[in-house]
């Protein structure tokens, strides 16, 4: 939720675009011009009732003015410890939470998980007051993390998924329509192991971003897939005791 001290932060900058000087503003209020400067050098103390009619003299509506001040709210890139502990310890949370990151609509997750309407709300709600998503009227809403956005790498989270997931995830054979699994080994320079990460980043990042643009398309013409990418500097623990003691590899876990 927006602070007192952002709206009026958002306030200063309305009146700035409308060219309103707080001598303008002080007559069409009420005030004195002083009382106006030093109502605004106060930040979060101004009074509400102040923002709505400074809200009119803007002719803006103070839910518009709420929403500019959250759609310029920094996005998160990662949530805290508690955020991921309080998402995983309701499975059904989390299966909303994913949904969220996905763009699906409350009627997507309705129409497709055995869950009513009442509890998709309750969980969005949730979610809301965990700071992940901002739930606006009918349910619609509007992330509060980042396109870049990663679970925490040792966090609850992630650990869910290593316990949970992973298993379940490569049993498959990976030889239906548009799949596939390939492990690659070998030794590359620094320098370039940076390069490949990123490529493999930019590889995330289409695939989420063509993920919103076919939602657009009719739900028989969308399958759901799910990209796992990796790439770490290892040595399989299998063969770890066959290594000679004088190779040194830096920082093979």
């Amino acid at each position: 939720m927006s602070t007192s001290a952002d709206l009026v932060a958002a306030l200063k900058s309305e009146l700035r675009d409308a060219h309103i000087t707080y001598a303008a503003l002080a007559e069409r209020i009420g005030l004195a011009e002083s009382s106006v400067k030093r109502m605004f050098s106060r930040g979060g103390d101004m009074p509400l009732s102040r923002v709505d009619e400074i809200c009119r003299v803007l002719g803006l509506d103070f839910a518009d003015l709420a929403r500019r001040v959250a759609d310029h709210q920094p996005l998160l890139a990662e949530l805290t410890l508690e955020q991921e502990q309080a998402v995983v310890a309701d499975r059904r949370l989390l299966l909303v939470a994913i949904c969220c990151l996905s763009l699906w609509s409350a009627e997507q997750i309705v129409a497709t998980y055995r869950m009513d309407a009442a509890e998709c709300t309750a969980h969005l709600l949730r979610l809301d007051h965990l700071g992940i998503i901002e739930l606006r009227p009918l349910n619609r809403y509007r992330l509060r993390v980042a396109k870049g956005f990663r679970w925490r790498a040792n966090g609850p989270v992630m650990q869910y998924f290593r316990d949970e997931v992973l298993d379940d995830y490569f049993a498959g054979g990976f030889d239906g329509e548009a799949e596939m699994l390939s492990v690659v080994h070998g030794q590359i320079g620094a320098g370039l192991a940076n390069s490949f990460r990123e490529r493999l980043a930019r590889v995330c990042e289409d695939f989420a971003r063509q993920h919103i643009v076919d939602q657009k398309l009719p739900a028989a013409q969308r399958r759901p897939y799910t990209l796992v990418i990796a790439m770490r500097s290892w040595l399989l623990a299998a063969f770890r005791d066959l290594k000679r003691d004088d190779v040194a590899w830096p920082d093979i876990r």
